[in-house]
């Protein structure tokens, strides 16, 4: 207790000094939205080209053999063996002993304006091609689902560290106090295998973690009142909640209570305009329509149509997840020839529809969107078991991300690999690469921008200086 001198201890003085009494902690000049331009001050941040991200994460990893990487040399051989200088020291998921390569296993096209190459799964995104930035030089250190998704998302390979939404939101703060500044919509039928690490806040206060919200029903479940309780009844027993932790702050002064304060707070009020935001029924037939999204359903068309309504109303960060994309051709629920194009079809429209709206709307120079996956896939079939379905393993050294909006080169198609689509050759982009230049387009300086915690100053981009801000692909 603080009148009891002889009972505090150093860390307990400490946290008194910087985190103030329970008073501040209610104080509207400690607001998320004040505290997250404080940090992107003292962060070297100074407010850049984007004001929000929407990021779409394709759980399970897109082949971009089939759709951005046409190779003339890989079709030619294709069901070939494979040359043993491509297998040399090289680890795979399952893959065993010498497979065979696999070519493409659809058509492709050239565009008629950037000169790229696109699948013929993906018609509309190829219509949109002067409005992307493609990488095709991607990398990344790991090569199973749930420590590539967690490395790309939290600089980690292993839970616990705060994802890249927390660690926007702690830098820049909310645009919208009755909405969460972080939040994340499922598609697909599953959690990512990294689940709900990858929207997790980490050491950072938990007011930073991703909110999970519903596309059906209600958008977070017990957000309304609880029945026989009315809102001046919530209201007075939030106020008397709140009172017991200012109590327990001013105590302990753990910014986790100050968290939790803020936290029912939120809640409170995102009973009036969440519901509201959730509705795609409001939107006009021809927006819907443009999507594919139909209201009540879980589906990428709808979530996709939900990131533009969250965004327009200031939530800072909306992470997409679908499920379904590990193409492995054990059977037909997960081959090329048969799930692949499925999911293609699922996310074609409205990821095109979702770039096209933001631009008429005047939003896509204030937002930045990203696509992708967690790795490659690669050139050879997989044929785990003798499946005679067709299917790639999982692959590092080689994959696609796409980029629209705020401060990207628009019509870039960037980077190179082998006649294999299997290394890269010319301008390799690492995932660390790719978490700078994100906080760089938002303001962040992704040197600066850390937080301590067990005595270290820990970034997103890692403790080294190898993450490199790509310049060539900002405008």
């Amino acid at each position: 207790m603080w009148n009891d001198p002889l009972m505090t201890t150093r860390r307990q003085f400490l946290q008194h000094c910087q985190l103030g009494i329970g008073a501040a902690a209610l104080s509207s000049l400690w607001s998320p939205q004040r505290a997250g331009q404080q940090v992107a001050q003292s962060s070297g941040g100074n407010f850049g080209r984007a004001r929000n991200v929407i990021y779409i994460h394709l759980a399970g990893s897109p082949s971009q053999l089939e759709l951005f990487e046409y190779k003339p040399e890989l079709k030619k051989r294709n069901m070939q063996a494979c040359p043993q200088e491509l297998l040399a020291g090289e680890k795979f998921a399952f893959i065993q002993g010498t497979p065979n390569l696999l070519g493409p296993t659809c058509g492709f096209e050239q565009n008629a304006k950037t000169g790229s190459w696109f699948s013929e799964l993906i018609p509309n995104i190829a219509a949109i091609a002067d409005e992307l930035t493609i990488v095709r030089s991607m990398t990344t250190d790991q090569f199973n689902h749930a420590p590539a998704q967690l490395y790309l998302l939290t600089g980690n390979s292993i839970s616990g560290y705060p994802s890249l939404g927390s660690w926007v939101t702690y830098g820049l703060g909310s645009e919208n106090e009755n909405l969460p500044g972080f939040v994340v919509l499922l598609s697909g039928g599953n959690n990512p295998s990294g689940g709900k690490a990858l929207w997790g806040s980490g050491f950072l206060p938990g007011e930073y973690q991703g909110v999970q919200c519903r596309t059906s029903g209600d958008p977070i479940l017990f957000l309304k009142d609880p029945p026989g309780m009315d809102q001046a009844s919530r209201r007075s027993s939030i106020d008397a909640i709140n009172a017991l932790n200012t109590r327990q702050l001013e105590q302990h002064q753990d910014p986790e209570t100050l968290a939790r304060i803020r936290q029912y707070e939120l809640a409170y009020r995102m009973q009036i305009e969440a519901p509201f935001v959730m509705d795609i029924s409001a939107e006009p037939a021809a927006v819907l329509e443009s999507y594919g999204a139909v209201p009540g359903a879980n589906s990428l068309a709808n979530n996709c149509l939900l990131a533009r309504r969250l965004v327009e109303k200031g939530v800072r960060f909306v992470q997409l997840f679908d499920y379904g994309w590990d193409v492995h051709g054990t059977g037909s629920f997960d081959d090329l020839l048969t799930q692949f194009p499925k999911k293609c079809a699922e996310m074609d429209r409205p990821f095109a529809a979702l770039i096209a709206d933001l631009k008429a709307r005047g939003m896509l120079d204030e937002t930045l969107v990203v696509w992708g996956g967690e790795f490659g896939r690669t050139a050879m079939n997989e044929a785990r078991g003798g499946s005679k379905f067709l299917g790639r393993d999982h692959h590092p050294h080689a994959f696609t991300m796409l980029f629209a909006g705020a401060g990207m080169k628009p019509g870039l198609d960037f980077g190179l690999t082998d006649d294999f689509g299997y290394r890269v050759i010319e301008n390799q982009v690492s995932v660390r690469d790719i978490q700078a230049t994100i906080l760089h387009t938002l303001g962040l300086d992704p040197t600066r921008h850390s937080y301590a915690f067990q005595g270290l100053n820990h970034r997103l981009i890692g403790p080294t200086e190898e993450a490199k801000i790509r310049f060539e692909l900002l405008a």
